[in-house]
């Protein structure tokens, strides 16, 4: 038996109405950077920046194919041999993992990652560290202030 399965969901965001969106904050020069591609290259019907001549979606192989060879332009041969930055996926968590560690409050950054407060906190707990000191400061600041 021969099942079709598709290479990518269809599906819009968790826990959103089908036609909701979410912010996301990058920097200017992103901003700038995406602009001009639209600009030069437009958008797919469904709003997606990259896509294939025909308008589709990448395949997942290739996907991974042009992210692996990304990685060897981007990282040091020891970061490449790494599991750091291994899928594209990989990168939403080095982004709340960065954002924890900034010190943006869980109810934000599950808000920006898309997650209920309960899911980042089970999921990224572990990945907050080197906060202690600023806590106890904060801690001192509200008893004093």
């Amino acid at each position: 038996m021969r099942v079709n399965k598709k290479t990518h969901d269809e599906r819009g965001l968790k826990h959103r109405g089908a036609k909701e969106t979410r912010p996301v904050p990058i920097p200017p020069e992103l901003v700038t950077i995406l602009r001009d591609h639209m600009a030069a290259h437009g958008v797919a019907s469904d709003g997606r920046l990259f896509r294939t001549e025909s308008g589709k979606a990448f395949s997942g192989s290739t996907v991974s194919k042009i992210w692996k060879e990304a990685r060897g332009y981007a990282f040091p041969p020891d970061v490449v041999a790494s599991p750091l930055g291994a899928r594209p996926y990989d990168l939403r968590h080095a982004a709340v993992s960065l954002w924890l560690n900034a010190g943006v409050h869980a109810p934000e950054a599950a808000e920006r990652a898309g997650h209920g407060v309960d899911v980042m906190l089970r999921v990224y707990a572990k990945c907050i560290d080197g906060q202690r000191e600023m806590a106890n400061r904060r801690i001192l600041e509200a008893l004093t202030g």
